[in-house]
């Protein structure tokens, strides 16, 4: 480790995701898409994969970039001087077709299960790339298609970072189409950026301003605050992480008429689900539960100081926090909660306006010793109810030149949090304009058949809402 190139520190938001991964508390973030080639991409599937895996390791410094001094406040970026392609991509064929239509995919599921429990090992890439594919049928387009996931550590990007790299991803497949023109051609073993610098970290390209009355809000919650009481944030936190997984596809005409839905109702989609999901786990707590704690992430991108790039991979985001009560929420399940979509949508334009000012993330300044700071958190109850983030759209509108690669539907998820949410919902549209809600929690944290009955609810609500 010693002798690799030092890149730059890590900054707080960094280490606070780095310090989670040896714990054990968070392993990864995950972008899944699936891709459609053409008909005169005829080389074997790994070439075309290995070129683009290639131009991206040169674009994107941080793919070669690891953490190290995990553990310590001293962590700090390394950049490894070659990159083993072999180990880092790997490719599978799926024992099921492609589901079609809107169908989810449990084989994904069970796939993301297991890699979103699953850690890196120090001193090689802290991200993999595995590919799906299918021989079954004869169909020509089902053996040129095949389902990517890119799955990373949180210290590497940000949600939007893993929709950036599956962009850039199109992009180099489509040079790979034309570059390539002889099986084995494309290297295995690609050389890193030497020299070329990390982008800065949040804390260094954006204020994280703090107001007094905020700062001392925080404290009067640490020294004498209670728990809310009728407040459900499942079981105390514990380890180990085993992820439970599981996604719902709602269909492109359903999702055009949920927007519209949202947009009469004065509120946005992510607010419309946050009062879903809400709406959904009330109708399936007990009563005794009257509180619920929502956290959110916001980019902060347009407001960075120091200039990055549009597809860039970093880690510059922000959290926000909501509250429901029961009492607000309709007393009708098959009605759903537009007056708490738009108090919902109110919260989040009130955070975006402070542009990043007096948020949880600007806090962890004051955090000294990461690891203790976790380690300090086991067997208390945690203090979210769920988590909601959405990354907007990843493929919709492109070109749909049959000459070029071509996005399909789009998954995004990321572990559970041991220290977080006892729920974490993950948002994004893809190319096929379905919207993926993707669920994730911790097992022993929460009764399956609880989030299996929101997951139900939720999709229920939202076929109801887009009517």
């Amino acid at each position: 480790m010693e002798n690799l190139e030092k890149l730059r520190p890590a900054g707080q938001l960094e280490k606070y995701s780095i310090a989670r991964h040896p714990l054990g508390f968070y392993y990864n973030v995950g972008v899944t898409v699936t891709y459609t080639l053409p008909e005169t991409y005829t080389l074997p599937l790994q070439d075309y994969v290995y070129k683009a895996c290639e131009t991206l390791i040169g674009r994107h410094p941080v793919l070669s970039a690891i953490p190290v001094n995990e553990e310590s406040d001293d962590a700090y970026f390394a950049r490894l001087p070659e990159i083993d392609l072999d180990q880092v991509v790997s490719f599978r064929e799926r024992t099921q077709a492609f589901p079609e239509g809107d169908a989810p995919d449990s084989e994904l599921d069970e796939f993301l299960q297991v890699q979103h429990s699953t850690g890196f090992t120090a001193g090689a890439p802290y991200w993999r790339l595995v590919i799906f594919t299918t021989d079954q049928g004869e169909d020509e387009r089902r053996r040129r298609r095949f389902t990517a996931a890119y799955i990373f550590h949180h210290a590497l990007g940000d949600g939007t970072s893993g929709k950036v790299f599956q962009e850039t991803f199109l992009e180099a497949l489509a040079a790979a189409g034309e570059a390539l023109t002889v099986a084995g051609e494309a290297k295995q073993i690609v050389r890193t950026p030497a020299g070329t610098p990390l982008l800065p970290n949040l804390e260094a390209a954006h204020p994280c301003g703090l107001s007094i009355p905020f700062i001392l809000s925080a404290l009067f919650k640490i020294k004498f605050g209670s728990r809310d009481r009728g407040l459900w944030t499942g079981a105390p936190i514990s380890t180990p992480l085993e992820a439970q997984a599981r996604h719902v596809v709602i269909p492109a005409a359903v999702s055009t008429a949920f927007r519209q839905s949202c947009r009469r109702n004065n509120t946005t989609v992510t607010a419309a689900v946050q009062a879903a999901m809400a709406h959904g786990l009330f109708a399936h707590l007990s009563q005794d539960y009257t509180k619920l704690r929502l956290t959110g992430a916001i980019s902060v991108r347009k407001w960075l100081t120091q200039e990055v790039p549009d597809q860039s991979l970093g880690v510059w985001v922000m959290d926000f926090m909501e509250t429901y009560a029961r009492k607000d929420l309709p007393a009708d399940a098959d009605s759903f909660p537009w007056k708490e979509a738009e108090r919902s949508r109110q919260t989040i334009e009130k955070v975006v306006s402070m542009k990043g000012k007096n948020t949880g993330v600007n806090l962890l300044k004051f955090v000294s010793g990461f690891t203790d700071f976790f380690r300090s958190k086991l067997e208390k109850p945690r203090g979210e109810s769920i988590e909601l983030s959405n990354i907007g759209v990843l493929g919709a509108g492109a070109a749909q030149d049959p000459s070029k690669p071509q996005m399909g539907r789009v998954i995004f998820s990321q572990s559970p949090n041991v220290a977080g949410a006892a729920i974490v919902v993950s948002a994004i549209s893809g190319g096929d304009g379905c919207l993926v809600l993707s669920f994730v929690w911790q097992k022993g944290i929460v009764e399956p058949e609880l989030v299996s009955s929101m997951i139900n609810f939720v999709e229920k609500l939202v076929h109801l809402a887009a009517k």
